[in-house]
């Protein structure tokens, strides 16, 4: 799952965003616009009623919107929002981000074995004798499966498959992932 995010300051205390997409460009006159998806929760995300936070290029405040219709075109989501149903009025959304609250991750419904991005970079990773190998600094989606990049203490990169036989505990909680080292894995 393709999700970032960044720190917004609010009322006292710091909102945790996480970006479910992209503005790229208005669509027709009717207030529509195209978005570029981040999301593998596309059906929840951009469904109608739900709530999005459109971050405009070079602002920090966002602006609620709720999402009137969806529709996929090609490879883009097609949106439209409650009150904005003309082009004047989402041109300056264009090139903004989607994004959604921590909180709103709730309704997600993961899988056994499924995590977001957030909960695993970051992560240390130790092998199954306890030897720590690193941590997670980033997630690579590669079609078959992920692979995780863990950057060492000496500042080597490892590469580790997101499978069965290399991933044997994932604990988000305490952040730390247990491996199977291979050989020729490390």
């Amino acid at each position: 799952m393709s999700i970032k995010h960044f720190d917004f300051y609010k009322g006292g205390f710091y909102m945790e965003w996480f970006n479910v997409g992209r503005i790229v460009n208005t669509h027709g006159i009717r207030g529509e616009v195209r978005v570029l998806s981040s999301t593998d929760f596309e059906e929840i995300r951009f469904a109608p009623g739900s709530k999005l936070a459109v971050f405009k290029k070079d602002e920090k405040k966002p602006i609620w919107v709720t999402v009137e219709s969806s529709r996929k075109h090609k490879n883009f989501i097609l949106l439209t929002f409650e009150g904005y149903n003309n082009i004047n009025l989402v041109e300056p959304f264009k090139e903004g981000m989607l994004k959604v609250t921590k909180d709103q991750l709730e309704d997600d419904e993961l899988e056994e074995n499924e995590y977001y991005y957030f909960e695993i970079i970051g992560c240390e990773v130790f092998s199954e004798v306890g030897d720590l190998i690193g941590t997670v600094s980033d997630i690579l989606e590669t079609g078959a499966n992920d692979v995780w990049e863990i950057k060492a203490s000496n500042g080597k990169k490892h590469y580790i498959p997101y499978i069965e036989d290399v991933v044997k505990n994932i604990d988000v909680e305490e952040k730390k992932i247990t491996i199977h080292v291979m050989e020729g894995l490390l």
